[in-house]
């Protein structure tokens, strides 16, 4: 994820003829990337427009990345893991189980909300009908829900399979809201809107008794 310096603002800091790392320059190129197709959708995107977002030619953009789907799919994997290291963080943030609720929609929001709109190419692509992304957009899901439930099944003692309903529900609803949260200008504040739908979600999921617990959660 990360926001901060754009793709144009490292190419116009860096001196021309100056040459970046081979790590560095792709990073930029990530970056010039995911400014496009953000904006503009995959299909419209020209790898022209990358590369003068970059500031560099077509032959060192290539260099790097042999082709359009090749870029869109090293931008998607990236903005992906960064989805599923926050979805992991948030569950590990804590072992109280109301706040690990909170913890985790709150990853989506915070997701969501991340300057550059990267979560776009992971829940609004273009290109959906592409093998490829609809496989990893797909993963991604699956993995997110896969370390939701694995808590849940700890903790309740429901089954593998009944753990994962449960958790592809909960991911699904917290991005569903965060997307429409962001893409409809509300005025509530993310934090007041992680505690809404985190009292929606603890008010079912609470319904279901702490493994080996005499008492509730």
């Amino acid at each position: 994820m990360g926001g901060g310096v754009t793709a144009i603002e490292q190419t116009e800091a860096r001196p021309r003829g100056t040459r970046l790392p081979r790590r560095a320059r792709r990073n930029q190129l990530l970056g010039a990337a995911q400014e496009v197709f953000v904006a503009q959708g995959y299909h419209a995107a020209a790898m022209d427009d990358i590369a003068e977002r970059a500031g560099v030619s077509k032959p060192v953009l290539y260099q790097h990345f042999p082709g359009k789907l090749e870029l869109y799919l090293a931008l998607l994997d990236q903005h992906c893991e960064a989805l599923l290291q926050a979805v992991r963080t948030a569950l590990a943030s804590t072992t109280e189980n109301k706040q690990r609720v909170a913890a985790t929609m709150d990853a989506y929001f915070a997701y969501v909300e991340e300057e550059g709109g990267a979560f776009r190419l992971v829940f609004e692509s273009d290109l959906t009908n592409e093998p490829a992304v609809r496989e990893r957009v797909d993963r991604v899901s699956l993995q997110c829900a896969e370390a939701i439930s694995e808590v849940i099944a700890e903790d309740t003692g429901l089954s593998k399979d009944e753990s994962m309903l449960l958790a592809v529900g909960l991911g699904g609803v917290s991005q569903v809201v965060a997307r429409y949260w962001l893409s409809s200008g509300s005025t509530v504040p993310r934090d007041t809107a992680v505690q809404l739908l985190t009292s929606l979600a603890w008010r079912g999921i609470a319904g279901f008794p702490l493994h080996g617990a005499e008492s509730g959660h």
